[in-house]
């Protein structure tokens, strides 16, 4: 089922290292895409201050994310208070989910690896927008 949720484009699944067993994890959570960042960012957030996929991203933030069928490696950046605000709205309106239960934990950009911020997809530093 988790396989269909990724390949509808709804929903991305993170690849991460283990923070404690160095061992590959995956998780399947819901996101929203950057409205603020041009580089092709995405915002998830977790729903508990002890979930280990968050944790595993504070310890190593290189991860690998998959998205309908789109791939690519991304770097896992904590959100700002204000940022986390942004995301869990945004994840409520996405999906509908109850706020009670979301964003208590870590927030993250997860952004293409090698994008620098405000860089559109597919280009290159230096090059014209």
């Amino acid at each position: 089922m988790e396989d269909d949720l990724v390949a509808s484009g709804r929903f991305v699944r993170i690849h991460t290292i283990g923070g404690r067993s160095g061992l590959a994890r995956s998780v399947t959570v819901g996101f929203v895409a950057d409205d603020e960042d041009p580089s092709g960012s995405i915002l998830v957030t977790a729903g508990g201050p002890d979930t280990a996929w968050a944790r595993n991203l504070l310890a190593e933030p290189l991860c690998r994310v998959e998205i309908g069928e789109r791939s690519y490696d991304a770097i896992a950046e904590p959100l700002t208070p204000a940022e986390h605000a942004r995301a869990v709205r945004g994840l409520i309106l996405r999906y509908g989910t109850p706020a009670e239960g979301l964003g208590r934990g870590e927030s993250f950009r997860l952004r293409p690896a090698g994008a620098a911020p405000g860089t559109p997809p597919g280009s290159s530093p230096g090059s014209p927008r």
